[in-house]
């Protein structure tokens, strides 16, 4: 991640300081959108886009591409911001364990054959209809159905 580009990852995921942004990437092949199924906590086994931290000096789009590819080995061409949300998951005693602020890109595939990477358990390319099935972060699923919406409305299908 951030070691091969010299910056170090000098921040806590857990239990941090201030919000981490995250680049995530709402990609499309066709009426599908990619989903992977998350290896590490917060959300070890939930389905979700792929994407990770912005590195510092680092643009979203760039980072989305970098984070794609990394956890899923596939190109894409972003084509624009969706939305951002807020993520704050807290520990039993309240405290904040994770914060993170997703910004949502939409993006169309391009070429690779998607495989899970370290930090994924799973990739598989989801119809609309079979996310209700998917065990996922209610947040993501809503900006997943709102990629839907508009990558219809660009014609992605």
């Amino acid at each position: 991640m951030g070691s091969e580009r010299g910056i170090s990852d000098s921040f806590d995921r857990e239990y941090p300081q201030r919000p981490i942004v995250t680049a995530v990437g709402c990609i499309f092949r066709g009426d599908r959108v990619l989903l992977i199924k998350r290896a590490q906590e917060p959300s070890k086994g939930r389905w979700s886009v792929p994407g990770g931290a912005i590195e510092l000096g680092e643009k979203i789009y760039d980072a989305v591409r970098r984070e794609v590819c990394e956890e899923c080995g596939i190109e894409i061409e972003v084509v624009r911001v969706i939305n951002a949300a807020d993520s704050i998951v807290p520990d039993e005693s309240g405290r904040v364990w994770f914060h993170y602020v997703p910004v949502y890109v939409l993006a169309r595939y391009v070429s690779g054959e998607a495989q899970p990477d370290s930090d994924a358990l799973d990739v598989r390319w989801v119809a609309r209809e079979e996310l209700d099935a998917l065990d996922m972060n209610p947040i993501a699923r809503e900006r997943i159905n709102q990629a839907f919406d508009m990558a219809r409305d660009l014609g992605f299908f």
